[in-house]
């Protein structure tokens, strides 16, 4: 057994106190052997002046967008999509999707990220670079069946469910899958009525945009009569483990809902006050007991994909949604970028305790903006930056170390990253 201790540092535990303390693994299984004092191991990580936290969890991005980053802004969500987002798309080829995976694989690593669940096209080069990069996922296939004929409609399901069979344990069980029609308007009825039972026999979850937007509301209503997440649920897609990104537009009997079926939330805040799309209700999904996570969608409409950033947008905008100071308090946010999102995507992952899989970071806070030192969980939501970031754990392996990313070249990866997304906007605005 060869093991990683991190000392001198606090540690942030899964009582949301912080205590002083070294962090010892066992890098062979990759999980938490002892939190405590004192503990020595094989290999050295310094922890002083600084919080040890668990590794941030992105509960819902589109990972390989990053090379859209700054293409298309400040236009709302359906124009943004169909004039700019998707012509764009329609260029990318796999060795695209493996370098933008590759960039925003670097970027969670270096702002703490350890864990992520992503919905896009091409997830075997997903997997491979996921795989490379030494994070753990959740990995779908997003199917959509608008604009296609039958025969295309049924092959991208079919898709889904392969990509679901095969990369279920890669990458030494790091990566799990899920079953992702990209959204309720998005993927007609008669396809989701056929391939979501498939999908349960796979015994994957289900993910799916729900509710983002107006427009992805009153189309439903106006054809069945049901809200969004009735309708979802008829087609067999609101079950424990499900979960769903946005939640935006909710009414009180989809709120109870969720909780009665155990299906999550992932909330995206950057995202939905970048596209206008309103204001999830964050606090009274917490109060009815629906598990909610955070997550930073695609770089496209965020623009970065740090979860501390998405962190104070969700303490804030939660405020303001629930008319109330007290609301979205830092503990809660907290929660909701670690174990609330492990939960939500059905990852063990999100704490610090002794058997807990060692997925952690360790974040300076001997800095002027995270000075003095109250409450080390309010700077967490409120001050802390990617930046601050000092080293990154996952599965008792070091992925950065000092800034450092060991995993993957960063020179290598701007660079291809840079040139790629040039040679897509040339081709999207031939």
């Amino acid at each position: 057994m060869t093991t990683l201790s991190i000392t001198g540092g606090r540690v942030l535990l899964p009582s949301g106190t912080v205590t002083n303390a070294d962090v010892l693994v066992d890098q062979d299984s990759g999980l938490i052997l002892e939190i405590g004092d004192d503990l020595a191991g094989d290999e050295p990580l310094d922890a002083s002046g600084s919080l040890v936290t668990p590794g941030f969890v992105n509960g819902h991005c589109h990972v390989a967008m990053t090379l859209l980053r700054g293409y298309a802004d400040d236009k709302p969500l359906e124009s943004w999509l169909r004039e700019d987002i998707w012509p764009a798309e329609a260029e990318l080829n796999p060795g695209d999707i493996r370098v933008g995976t590759e960039l925003g694989l670097l970027e969670m690593i270096k702002s703490g990220t350890t864990a992520f669940a992503d919905m896009y096209f091409e997830v075997p080069e997903i997997a491979a670079a996921v795989e490379q990069a030494g994070l753990r996922a959740r990995l779908g296939h997003g199917v959509i069946s608008v604009a296609k004929d039958d025969e295309a409609a049924r092959e991208d399901a079919r898709t889904g469910l392969e990509v679901a069979r095969e990369y279920d344990g890669a990458a030494d069980g790091r990566i799990s899958t899920a079953f992702m029609p990209h959204s309720l308007t998005t993927v007609d009825g008669e396809y989701l009525a056929e391939f979501v039972p498939e999908a349960r026999e796979l015994d994957v979850p289900v993910h799916y945009h729900a509710n983002e937007t107006t427009d992805e509301v009153d189309p439903i209503v106006d054809e069945h009569g049901v809200r969004p997440l009735a309708y979802a649920a008829e087609k067999g897609m609101l079950e424990p483990g499900d979960f769903v990104a946005h939640g935006v537009h909710l009414d009180e009997s989809e709120i109870t809902a969720l909780a009665e079926a155990g299906t999550s939330v992932i909330h995206c805040p950057a995202s939905n006050m970048k596209l206008a799309s309103g204001m999830t209700p964050v606090q009274r999904l917490l109060e009815a007991g629906v598990t909610v996570g955070l997550g930073t969608d695609g770089a496209a409409s965020n623009n970065d994909l740090s979860m501390l950033d998405e962190a104070r947008d969700a303490a804030m905008i939660g405020k303001l949604a629930a008319d109330d100071a007290s609301a979205v308090p830092a503990s809660a946010v907290v929660e909701m970028m670690t174990r609330g999102s492990a939960e939500a995507i059905g990852l063990d992952s999100g704490r610090l305790e002794a058997g807990a899989p060692a997925d952690l970071a360790v974040i300076d806070v001997d800095r002027p903006h995270l000075t003095p030192h109250h409450d080390l969980v309010s700077h967490l939501a409120y001050a802390a930056a990617a930046a601050d970031v000092r080293h990154t754990v996952c599965d008792g392996r070091v992925l950065m170390r000092d800034r450092e990313v060991k995993t993957l070249d960063e020179p290598s990866v701007l660079e291809r990253a840079s040139r790629t997304a040039a040679s897509l906007v040339d081709r999207a605005d031939d």
